[in-house]
């Protein structure tokens, strides 16, 4: 995994400054390899040398493969923009001027990450991927692992798409290097047999909360809408939503009913995803529901189907009509109050 995303960063950000991706995402690989230790550890103890551990090319790797990949297609686009590039004649062929044009930028470049591995190796007698490891991924990972922080990080999903904003993407682009990093830790797990262990991840997020019929877990209040409101433009709106909302989808709820901006609603727009998460946490702490193995699962892959696949269990798929059921009571009080007010009040 941290390979393709050591490429894909250099890729895209060599891409955002005009510079050719595949150097920019070769270079931010190449660095990362640098700073990768060539041994590894057998079960005794004993250490292999001339070999490369598949640890620092998962999840152990990740958050350093993020940070060198910035750094390293920073420096190679910011080199090649200063114009410090071998510049050949118009009668040689692109491919050939562009491998030439990208020397100077990438020897620098690697030079740098080279010194930076031997005054770590030589003064410290470490490596980076330990330090990174150690220093930054462990305790984010701890933090992004409890559920207090997922509670934390729902609220402000919620609190944000009330006011119109993707609350989804903003909170997501923090917390997403955590989560992805559990969930691979929980892959790794489940394949070696061994016990998963994280509760949550990725694909508990993407599961038991926006899997429930998008951001809110609003597939309860579309079927709400659309079979048990009175009011004609609700029922519209619900059963124009059901669609999406089966597959995860809730703009057309979000700003149709709308979900922004109206008080009324505030308090279980809020409350429903935080309560339901928490209880989803608690049966798998107790061992009732299997925790996702680590298997990805899109978020647009329907209510019970995604639960199924991402515990390997049937109880996972019915835990999520479960969660569905309550997000339906705790909105049925709120939804008839709005019922009940005059048009001229909607």
């Amino acid at each position: 995994m941290t390979v393709f995303v050591t490429w894909g960063i250099g890729y895209y950000l060599s891409k955002s400054y005009d510079e050719d991706g595949i150097f920019g995402g070769a270079i931010a690989f190449a660095s990362f390899l640098l700073l990768t230790p060539f041994y590894t550890l057998t079960d005794k103890g004993q250490e292999v040398s001339n070999v490369l551990s598949l640890d620092c090319l998962g999840a152990k790797g990740m958050f350093l493969g993020m940070i060198v990949s910035f750094i390293a297609t920073e420096i190679y686009c910011r080199v090649s923009k200063k114009g410090w590039q071998i510049k050949m004649p118009d009668s040689v062929p692109p491919a050939v001027a562009k491998s030439f044009a990208a020397l100077i930028p990438a020897v620098l470049t690697l030079s740098i990450f080279t010194a930076l591995n031997a005054i770590v190796t030589g003064a410290f007698n470490t490596n980076l991927h330990d330090v990174i490891y150690n220093v930054i991924q462990m305790p984010l990972v701890g933090l992004g692992s409890s559920i207090w922080a997922t509670l934390i990080a729902i609220f402000f999903i919620q609190f944000l798409w009330f006011f119109g904003l993707h609350g989804q993407i903003l909170v997501n682009s923090v917390m997403d290097p955590i989560w992805n990093t559990l969930m691979h830790d929980n892959l790794d797990a489940y394949k070696a047999g061994e016990h998963i262990p994280h509760i949550i991840s990725k694909p508990f997020m993407e599961t038991f909360t926006v899997g429930l019929g998008g951001s809110g877990m609003t597939l309860a209040v579309v079927i709400i809408m659309a079979f048990i409101m009175k009011k004609k433009q609700y029922r519209d709106v619900g059963r124009l939503a059901l669609g999406a909302g089966i597959f995860n989808v809730n703009e057309p709820v979000i700003f149709g009913l709308p979900i922004v901006l109206n008080a009324t609603i505030l308090i279980p727009w809020v409350i429903s995803p935080i309560i339901v998460t928490a209880l989803n946490y608690f049966v798998m702490a107790i061992g009732l529901v299997p925790a996702p193995t680590g298997v990805s699962v899109p978020w647009t892959v329907p209510v019970f189907f995604s639960g199924m696949i991402a515990t390997n269990s049937l109880a996972g798929g019915l835990l999520q009509i479960i969660d569905c059921l309550i997000v339906g009571f705790i909105w049925l009080p709120f939804l008839h109050m709005l019922d009940k007010q005059p048009d001229s009040a909607l």
